[in-house]
């Protein structure tokens, strides 16, 4: 698994590196596995989450996984910020905002991901 714990400002953060996955939905489907049993593993409502998707396509056939991933995850996510995600890319998140109704926060590099996540 790619993705790992982080700490920033103090705070744990899940850092779900799906980047340079480019057109390898498999790879995307493994390590969404991996991630979503780390996730369903801790409390409600306590998850910061990073998710970072630079150099990964989201193709049609990953759309209905991530909604799925994100529907089952929610209500343990407190917060989510997004890298990598841009142009169509970006457009097909908000629809996936707007289906599972898990808001997402979008950055262009890590550092402002990690800033914005551990403000509260």
């Amino acid at each position: 698994m790619k993705s790992k714990w982080i700490e920033y400002n103090g705070k744990k953060i899940l850092y779900q590196d799906f980047s340079n996955f480019f057109f390898n939905t498999n790879a995307v489907k493994e390590e969404l596995e991996q991630v979503e049993s780390t996730v369903l593993a801790e409390p409600k409502d306590s998850i910061l989450v990073i998710s970072n998707f630079t150099n990964t396509e989201i193709t049609n056939t990953l759309m209905p996984i991530l909604n799925n991933a994100s529907k089952v995850t929610k209500s343990h996510v407190h917060k989510t910020a997004v890298i990598g995600v841009t142009g169509l890319k970006r457009t097909l998140g908000d629809l996936l905002s707007k289906i599972t109704g898990q808001p997402l926060m979008y950055f262009t590099n890590e550092a402002e991901a990690k800033e914005w996540i551990t403000k509260e």
